[in-house]
């Protein structure tokens, strides 16, 4: 059963400030920390639902009421930002529901971020690259654009993600041209620094198992993966913008491109270590700038929060 009180009693633990159990000896000289005394919290947000590819969970991601209901659960549960995955002009139903995101959040004293979903076309993918991040500062990040003030920023440039797809992207060029902006944005990649790390500013966890892959029984719920990435941005790129991951399950049966892969809720345990899993290798009180819930609704991919986190026993 789905139990939301379950959510809250997670956050609070998430929230509050106990000891470190470093899993480093090094001193902690982060370049980017939290503005405040704990990460802000952000969650990814699928856009997509109400579209006929995608499957159908009662909403449209084009309803205003359905986005304001959304916000307002997630303020209450100390969520600052949704992370709105976004690919251009690619997904005109997706860039309509951004745009729908983005003034209702800033109605709403709420924060929102685009992930640019990298295209997968080898030919031509910075060039399209480039075009659609200055489409989207043109459209969403200039001045005139419709609840502008809502896009989150840190050190008061804006923070654009990347989920990469193909891999054809060159992002030194990319980084030319978004240096042009009046306001250069800070762009965050997934998992480690590979080629382009002088490119970018900062890199994100994601769902992963580990090394020993996804377990039938979704036991292996990404203890060895958060530990390398935490361990590996503080010992070699603490000059980078660090954001942890978070999830509570996975479970892609559902989804067209099923993989048939799986992560166990393990009664809230999950979400419970993922969230706190920061705290093993920086102080809390020196803590990283972001953590990501991954997700806030992909309920194709089983690993959206926003109808509650199965538990093992009643609700209190």
């Amino acid at each position: 059963m789905m139990f939301r009180a379950n959510i809250f009693l997670l956050f609070s633990l998430f929230i509050s400030h106990g000891c470190s159990n470093s899993g480093s000896s090094l001193p902690v000289q982060l370049k980017y920390r939290a503005v405040k005394k704990s990460p802000e919290v952000l969650a990814l947000y699928e856009a997509w639902f109400g579209h006929p590819k995608h499957i159908s969970i009662g909403y449209s991601s084009h309803d205003p009421a359905v986005i304001r209901r959304q916000i307002h659960k997630a303020q209450a549960l100390g969520i600052s930002t949704f992370v709105v995955d976004w690919y251009g002009n690619r997904e005109p139903f997706i860039d309509q529901s951004y745009a729908l995101m983005q003034t209702i959040a800033d109605k709403n004293k709420f924060h929102v971020a685009m992930m640019y979903d990298e295209t997968e076309e080898e030919d031509g993918s910075t060039e399209e690259t480039i075009a659609d991040l200055t489409m989207f500062h043109e459209t969403y990040l200039s001045p005139k654009s419709p609840g502008h003030h809502a896009y989150l920023t840190y050190e008061g440039r804006p923070i654009i993600f990347i989920f990469p797809k193909g891999g054809h992207t060159d992002w030194s060029l990319v980084r030319i041209a978004v240096d042009k902006w009046d306001t250069p944005p800070f762009l965050i990649d997934e998992n480690l620094p590979d080629q382009y790390a002088s490119a970018l500013d900062g890199f994100y966890a994601w769902i992963n198992p580990g090394k020993m892959g996804w377990a039938a029984d979704g036991s292996n719920w990404g203890k060895q993966y958060l530990g390398n990435f935490y361990q590996t941005m503080l010992s070699q790129y603490p000059n980078k913008i660090i954001v942890g991951g978070a999830w509570a399950m996975f479970d892609d049966s559902k989804a067209s491109w099923s993989l048939n892969r799986h992560i166990s809720a393990r009664c809230g345990k999950t979400f419970q270590d993922t969230l706190n899993f920061w705290k093993k290798y920086f102080p809390v009180d020196d803590p990283i700038p972001f953590v990501m819930i991954e997700t806030w609704n992909d309920h194709e991919e089983g690993s959206a929060i926003e109808d509650g986190i199965p538990t093992c026993g009643s609700a209190s």
